[in-house]
Parts: structure tokens; sequence; C-alpha cells
């Protein structure tokens, strides 16, 4: 049987890194989604196709059995090899000759989609200087004592039968202790009934908004604030407003003026160390807050991601300990363990962790069994609070000496306040071409750290960076600085 014309497959190449008999497989399967091959038409024979491509004859026959056994082809067995029957017929594509054969980091989706927004991932540092937002040190976590928590915990899961899936609210056993450690030292009426295990706080904020907003509504921000945060709430559709800021946190006469002018959902806020200028928000506007969440009927998103690294006095209570029903608290072992690990919460009434539960069900099922049983024994042992205690010391030392190195890199060129808590510095510039210098100078020296634009909400001009100080010794602290000042131009 003879062919209309001539099969040529361009592409397949004994250089790359693909199997040559893949390469023709993709080939001829292009060439029938592109309508050149219709259903019944007739492909060279094996030697034929061989001959013309320039490789092995078996080469092109694994090619064509694979083809048969997914259906692409039939063989009609002394008449040849045939295009199935079976599939649709299609109408020619116009497709560029470069194209006929993709690599699978080329391909571009032929469909519309949400794509992302125009914000920057949080990716690994690599050889980069990588200067965060206020990490813990993960070279201080006593990792032997986690791999023994992790084997207990397996060892009583098997004993146990619980490493089927489980309760998307987390581990009960974690929960517990949860609730237990809100309770005696954040001041929260909470049992495991009203904890949803997370993620890591991110997570948490995600599926808080998730639960609690509709497309449409409006969620209110700090001007400056936890971009991460911001966009999770747009992401589910709601409409992002900034409320105005002050050197003692957010100004709740705009949070008023806001609420008057739109019917607002919900408030997100770090009252404890507010993110990213570490203020703490004072009792008086705190219970004005709840006042105004009672008249309006919103609900207040209280992040507390650092509460233990409170240097100056005793650590505020959490809004959610004298308002629960009106508090959807979040919270984060990351600081206290270790950021890989994943592990946040979510502590609010049980019928919203039962909403919770529900979108954990959809989006994960479960969470990490293993990993949050092991954390459990670490904060039943009395190992979490021992190294609370280890590393308390140790960032309170690296939070004087990186004021030190501020002052002695920067002179007059940054300002900054002392944070009461919290493992980071806020800094501001005089002069904003400085700002402008380091961001703009410091890729080339090695240096990566978060926008100063990316903290702020719709159109404000407020920046400034917020450089983390608690993952870096007190030498390499020193000289991250050194490498910031002479981007400034010091």
């Amino acid at each position: 049987m003879l062919r209309p014309w001539r099969l040529v497959l361009s592409g397949v190449q004994s250089s790359r890194a693909m199997p040559l008999y893949l390469q023709i497989v993709h080939a001829l399967i292009h060439e029938i989604e592109r309508a050149r091959l219709q259903p019944g038409d007739f492909l060279p024979s094996s030697r034929e196709l061989a001959d013309s491509l320039g490789v092995n004859r078996k080469t092109v026959v694994l090619a064509y059995e694979d083809l048969i056994s997914q259906g692409w082809l039939t063989s009609t067995g002394t008449r040849g090899t045939v295009v199935a029957s079976s599939l649709p017929v299609a109408r020619l594509k116009r497709v560029p000759a470069a194209s006929r054969i993709v690599e699978p980091q080329e391909v571009v989706p032929d469909y519309a989609f949400n794509s992302p927004p125009a914000r920057s991932l949080a990716v690994p540092a690599g050889k980069w200087l990588k200067l965060d937002e206020g990490s813990p040190d993960p070279r201080l976590f006593p990792v032997e004592e986690l791999s023994r928590a992790h084997r207990s915990g397996l060892h009583r899961a098997v004993r146990e039968n619980r490493l089927l899936y489980r309760d998307p609210r987390g581990s009960p056993h974690l929960r517990e202790k949860v609730a237990a450690m809100l309770k005696a030292e954040r001041g929260l009426a909470v049992t495991a009934e009203n904890i949803c295990i997370t993620r890591g706080s991110q997570n948490g904020i995600f599926l808080t908004a998730r639960t609690l907003i509709s497309p449409g509504d409006v969620v209110l921000v700090e001007a400056l604030t936890y971009e991460a945060a911001a966009a999770a709430f747009a992401n589910c559709g709601a409409r992002v407003v900034s409320v105005k800021l002050d050197e003692q946190g957010v100004d709740v006469s705009d949070v008023e003026r806001q609420c008057r002018a739109h019917v607002v959902k919900a408030i997100f806020l770090t009252p404890h160390h507010q993110f990213p200028t570490t203020v703490s928000l004072r009792p008086q506007r705190r219970l004005r807050l709840l006042e105004l969440s009672r008249q309006f009927g919103f609900a207040i998103i209280e992040d507390d991601y650092d509460h233990e690294f409170h240097f100056e006095s005793q650590p505020l209570l959490p809004m959610a300990s004298y308002a629960p029903s009106r508090v959807i608290y979040v919270g984060s072992l990351s600081k206290l363990l270790l950021p890989a690990l994943r592990i946040g919460y979510i502590a609010a009434p049980k019928s919203f962790v039962d909403a919770v539960a529900h979108t954990v069900s959809v989006v994960d099922a479960m969470g990490n069994t293993l990993t949050e049983d092991a954390a459990a024994d670490l904060i039943e042992s009395g190992e979490v609070r021992r190294h609370a205690r280890k590393v308390f010391q140790i960032y309170g030392a690296r939070r004087l000496a990186f004021g030190r190195s501020l002052t002695e890199s920067f002179g007059d060129k940054v300002q900054f306040r002392m944070p009461d808590g919290g493992l980071a510095f806020w800094l501001t510039f005089p002069r904003m071409a400085d700002l402008d210098r380091i961001e703009s100078s410091s890729p080339t020296l090695g240096v990566r750290m978060a926008d100063s634009r990316s903290f702020a909400a719709g159109k404000s001009t407020l920046r400034g960076l917020r450089i983390g100080f608690a993952s870096l010794r007190e030498d390499e602290a020193r000289t991250a600085l050194q490498i910031l000042a002479k981007a400034a131009g010091g």
C-alpha cells in the first residue's frame, strides 16, 4: 500500500537524552495529533522508516509495538501498520516544525488557566547568602532527639494501628499537647477539639481563608503586612484592603473608617510582633479592635508566628485568649522546632475547626502522622521546653550583637529600633537612594533577601528591609551587614 506522501519525522537525534524509540513514539503521536497522520493511514515499513532516520530497525519495531499496545496504531499483518481507525478524524493543524518533538521543560499549556500572581516564589538560596525574615537556626536543634522521637512514634503507631488514613484535624496526640501548651502558656481556653494541625502557619492561613472567605469579601490587612497571607486571601477571591499602620501597630480609627465604607469579613493581624515592623499592638488598641469586631461582625485572624521569643518583658497574651469567639488563632511550631517539619495549627471554636477539617479533607485528606506524633513526643518529654530555653539565650545575644553590627556597618544610613521580641529587625532608610542601591547591588555581591516592596499592601509607599538575626552566627551576621553596607555605598 503506497502512502500519498512520504512521512518525514524530524527531531529524532541520537545525541538527545531521551531513548531513540521514545523519540519516535512521541514524533508519531505528534503527527497524529496535528492530523498529518489520519485514521487508516499506512505507516512506512519498519525498515523504510529506520533507513530514513538512520537508526536500527529494531528501534522502530519497538516504537511501533509500543504505539500498538497504547492504541494509537494497529497491525494488519502482512499489509503493514496503520493509524488506528478508532481514533477521531482531526483537521490538519499548522504546527511549526521546530515544535514537532517537544522536550518536557519546553511544553507550554495550550489551554486557559488561572496563572499565579506576579510574586516571586520563596526558593532556597543555593550558593547565595540568604538573609531571611526571621527564621530560627536549625543547626541548634538536637537532631538526635528528633530521630529518637520519630522512631518511638513509628513503633507506637504500628502497635496502635494508626498508619492508615486518619482525622484531617491532625494527630490526636499532638492536638492535645498543643491545646495544653496554649492553655498553660498563652491563656487560651481550648481543648483538642479546638485545634487543627496544619502544614505550617502559611497553610493554616490559607485553610482559614478558604473556609472563611467567599469571592468578593473584603479582608483588611495592615499597610505593611505578610505578603503571603494577603496573596492567600486574594487567591480565595477576597478583595484585600489595606489600613494604616503606625509605631503602635494597626490604626484602629482607620479600621473603623474602612468598616463604614465596606462590609468587612475579616482582618488579618500579627499583633504580638507586627510583620514586618516588629511593633506590638498595645492593649487599648486590641480592646478597641475587638469592639469594632463585635460592632461590624468581622473575624480577627491572629497570626502569632513567633510568640515564644519576647526579650524585654513577658509576652502579651494573644487576643484569642480573651475573645475566643471573635478570633481565629494561627500559630506554628516552626520557630521552636524546625521550619522543615512544617507543623502549624489553627485554634478556634469547634464548629470552625470542623469546617477547616472538611477543607483539609478535600486538598490533603490527612497530614503527616509520624512527624506530628514525633513533635508531640518532643513536647511531652520536655525537649521542646529545654530547647526553647537554650535558644532564647543564644538568640538574645545575637539580637544585641546584630544591633551593634548594624550601627558599626551603616552608621546614620539606617534607622532601626531594637525589637522587643521576634527574630528580625525592621530597617528603614532616611535616603531611599541607599535602599535602592542595596537592592540593586546585593545580588551581584551574592546576597538575597525579601524585596522591600513585597511588604507593602495596596498602594502603600512605605518601604524597608526585614532582616532576620537568629539564623546567623554573630560573625555571619557581621559579614552580611558589611556586604549590605558596601552595596549602599558605605
